[in-house]
């Protein structure tokens, strides 16, 4: 029977509840996530660092447009602004948030005399490699000069440090530890051993080359992640994102637990324009969870909910974060081929949370939202539609065949003329203005976090220390399996299929631990460079390898102790961050199914070497079955209140129906049987007394 009684008068939600604001979203959001939390500035400084971040996103808009510069330059240009602005506004440490501003000899425009010098230093070691003449430094790549040397080394030291006050202290960390492997291989044991690197040696290939601080991860984001999020910013600001949660709510919001259902439907469609987690769950859930709370779901709940819905719109096509187009670069696969794969691993995160929020609201007796709390979208299309132009003609040229870049600059020029003419939503010069200032905010902890990624990725290509770990994690696979092997029936499964199962397994839990200290992003390049080569090596494609370390990355978002989204959920719930992130890993656990299932099956990735249709279809529905089997396993409800042995007896069948074996998934979907009916049955028998 239901906890709450449906009969008792719940509270009513007027419906300007899901109305946007957004500048409260904005405040919130600068609140919660300390990767665009800058400590106060004085006035001038205040206007120095916006118009730099203004001239940096102009940079990128002309570029996308015009014409891209030089590989090296592009980049340099990039990482000198995101380095510089860096010391400016992050201070050294958490104290400085709160310090008063004080300007004096000492302290320049509020500033320390020392971030003035960091700043500087910066400036200087980055933008030396461009300005090097190409011929030149061609010559002296693997020869380096004694300045070559000093400014690379100055470079490190001053990227470790932006990094460590931009996004904290792990992946600073473990670019040292790499380094310190780099240098000292001589001295490592078994088969990590290796000739080793000097210092000079080490700074040449870290810093001349694009396989270190200049590579693929500091390329991508200055060439691609920067515009897309310019984009999401100037999409939110014009009223997108209020149209995306006028269509939730009315496709979702009349069904029990209405706001619930309305927070993943929006925070799917957001996360459509929006990467991040932590901006998808202030946003989205600056409305929804109050709204949820009033309805009568717990705080720690509907915090919950919130941001395992919102970790999806990282893995939600077309922008997914920077994902998709580190995955252009590292597989050489057109854009479209990544979004179009990603469509059902995103559809399957989000219909696992709906299956749980719909169980729990069940299992409490929660609501909908009346016809009076219902959006008008009729008329929400006929005020808001010039929106949608810009996301549309966005995903047109992408489909066409064009760069990316080239489609976020028609992006991004189409929102910034909806919001100069549109009469709702109406942008000034200074809006827009605001908006390039904002959008080159999310630059800088992500933009310092990748040029750090770079010391991870050129060590591994220097030392050759990822095939080393590729053969250490397959050995104890293929170990685990013969040991578990000996116990099972004799056919039951493969020697090779058993390795692969706890390579997986292996792999899987350290995404999510390296996820719990790093930004996704930074998480992604590392395992995608140490990890998914150890897949190929057991036959997976390279695509189904790449989506399976990042789809585990970005778990870390809602997986404690550092679950980022779920804390910001938490702080604007009011609720306990620890229980929140333990709720929410909980209501994302149907996403650890789903990537073992595009392994073993790959046509569920759509455009996987061996798509069938038949496999797809088996697949697809093993899945929806097993993520339906553990959502009521874990909430303890499907048709009515669910016991003990039946909870574990759909847990089993859950992972039974995921599991590449024919036997397995007809073992799981014959457990399913005595559960069903004893359901029915007790339905039937509660159903006269509801009604």
């Amino acid at each position: 029977m239901p906890m709450t009684d449906p009969s008792r008068e719940q509270p009513h939600l007027s419906k300007n509840a899901l109305e946007l604001d957004p500048e409260k979203a904005k405040e919130l959001e600068e609140k919660f996530d300390s990767e665009i939390r800058f400590r106060p500035l004085a006035p001038t400084a205040g206007w120095l660092v916006g118009g730099l971040l203004v001239v940096l996103s102009i940079f990128h808009y002309y570029t996308a447009g015009f014409g891209l510069l030089s590989e090296m330059t592009h980049r340099g240009i990039h990482l000198s602004f995101v380095l510089g602005l860096v010391f400016l506004v992050f201070p050294f440490s958490k104290r400085g948030y709160d310090r008063p501003i004080e300007n004096s000899i000492l302290r320049p425009l509020g500033i320390s005399l020392m971030d003035w010098a960091l700043a500087v230093g910066a400036v200087v070691a980055v933008l030396h490699v461009p300005l090097i003449p190409l011929d030149d430094l061609a010559f002296r790549v693997g020869n380096p000069t004694t300045t070559d040397v000093v400014l690379g080394g100055i470079l490190i030291l001053v990227l470790l440090e932006a990094t460590r006050r931009s996004v904290g202290w792990p992946l600073p960390i473990i670019a040292l530890l790499f380094m310190g492997y780099a240098i000292w291989g001589p001295s490592m044991p078994g088969i990590l051993i290796h000739p080793g690197a000097t210092f000079p040696q080490l700074v040449d290939h870290l810093y001349l080359t694009t396989q270190g601080v200049y590579g693929i991860a500091l390329g991508v984001v200055a060439t691609y992640v920067f515009h897309f999020v310019l984009f999401g910013v100037f999409a939110t600001r014009i009223g997108l994102g209020q149209l995306f949660l006028d269509c939730a709510a009315w496709v979702a919001g009349r069904f029990a637990g209405g706001p619930a259902k309305v927070s993943i439907f929006g925070s799917a469609l957001f996360g459509m324009i929006s990467g991040s987690s932590v901006a998808n769950t202030v946003t989205v859930g600056s409305l929804t969870i109050p709204a949820m709370i009033r309805l009568g779901y717990k705080p720690h709940f509907a915090a919950a909910v919130e941001a395992t819905a919102s970790t999806g719109g990282q893995i939600t096509p077309p922008i997914m974060g920077a994902a998709a187009f580190l995955m252009i670069e590292f597989l050489g696969l057109p854009y479209t081929t990544i979004i179009i794969a990603a469509i059902v691993p995103a559809f399957m995160h989000f219909f696992g949370v709906l299956m749980q929020v719909h169980f729990e609201a069940k299992r409490t007796g929660l609501r909908g939202l009346r016809p009076d709390e219902m959006p008008d979208l009729k008329a929400a299309f006929r005020r808001d539609w010039p929106t949608v132009i810009p996301l549309v003609v966005l995903i047109g040229i992408l489909l066409a065949g064009y760069t990316p870049y080239m489609a976020a600059f028609w992006g991004i020029t189409l929102c910034i003329l909806v919001g100069l003419f549109n009469p709702r939503n109406r942008m000034s010069v200074g809006d827009v203005l605001v908006g390039l200032r904002d959008g080159a905010k999310y630059a800088l902890a992500v933009g310092a976090a990748a040029a750090t990624v770079g010391i991870v990725v050129g060590v591994v290509t220097l030392t050759g220390v990822g095939f080393k770990i590729s053969f250490i994690v397959t050995s104890t696979a293929a170990d685990m399996a013969a040991w578990i092997g000996a116990f099972l029936p004799m056919g039951w499964t493969a020697p090779q299929t058993l390795t692969l199962l706890f390579t997986l397994i292996m792999t899987g839990i350290v995404c999510i631990l390296m996820g719990c200290g790093i930004p996704t992003t930074a998480n992604y390049i590392i395992m995608a460079t140490i990890a998914a080569p150890t897949l190929g090596l057991l036959g997976v494609n390279p695509l189904v390898a790449h989506f399976f370390v990042f789809y585990y990355g970005v778990l870390a978002d809602i997986t404690p102790p550092v679950a980022l989204a779920a804390y910001a959920a938490a702080g604007m719930a009011g609720a306990d961050p620890f229980k929140t992130g333990n709720t929410a890993f909980r209501l994302g656990l149907g996403k650890v199914l789903v990537p073992f299932v595009f392994v073993f099956s790959p046509s569920l990735l759509l455009v996987a070497p061996g798509f069938t249709w038949p496999d797809f279809i088996i697949a697809f529905a093993g899945c929806i079955i097993g993520i339906t089997c553990l959502s009521a396993a874990l909430s303890g409800w499907l048709m009515t209140t669910a016991r003990v042995w039946e909870r574990v007896l759909l847990g089993v069948a859950a992972i039974l129906l995921v599991a590449p074996e024919i036997y397995s998934s007809l073992l799981g979907l014959a457990l399913i049987v005595p559960v069903l009916v004893r359901q029915i049955t007790a339905w039937r028998a509660e159903a006269p007394a509801m009604a």
